[in-house]
């Protein structure tokens, strides 16, 4: 099944808003004060959002890496089992974007990013107690943390713990 050139248009239009945030560094807190917005100085509980990994599921996943790389510059690595076989670059500070078929007959595409949380639990447990649907509960990824994954409005959200 081949993307056809909406669809494609539409994933790249919402991933390259989502890539331009995923700049954390190692060294940086996993939440920090944005100090830089206006609309937040003086709010001593504001925090930014931090995008750890960035996920395309998608039926054709070559021309999909291909893409990226000659847009962006990025380099994919070969597939990655915990990550469902996905293709994985780089982001610039840490995080990484990966790229996957899908893996059950009904998985649609989507870009789905993984916002960092300190507390996943607690996070899941917020999202589901404001209407939204859990779709995967805390997961356990060996060495890279704990993802989950919650729906609200349709739209797919990711949660990540370090």
């Amino acid at each position: 099944m081949a993307m056809t050139a909406s669809t494609f248009r539409s994933a790249l239009l919402w991933l390259l808003p989502a890539m331009a945030v995923c700049t954390r560094s190692n060294t940086e807190p996993m939440v920090r004060q944005e100090e830089s917005a206006p609309e937040m100085k003086g709010t001593k509980n504001a925090k930014a959002i931090e995008v750890q990994y960035l996920e395309i599921v998608t039926p054709d996943v070559d021309a999909m890496c291909a893409t990226l790389e000659k847009l962006h510059g990025v380099r994919f690595g070969e597939p990655v089992a915990v990550f469902g076989n996905a293709r994985t670059a780089a982001l610039e500070g840490g995080g990484l974007l990966g790229v996957r078929a899908p893996m059950r007959a009904d998985e649609d595409p989507v870009v789905r990013p993984y916002v960092l949380v300190d507390d996943i639990e607690s996070a899941v447990e917020a999202a589901r107690a404001s209407g939204s649907e859990i779709a995967m509960p805390p997961t356990e990824i060996p060495e890279r943390g704990k993802f989950a994954i919650y729906i609200q409005g349709g739209i797919q959200h990711g949660l990540w713990q370090i």
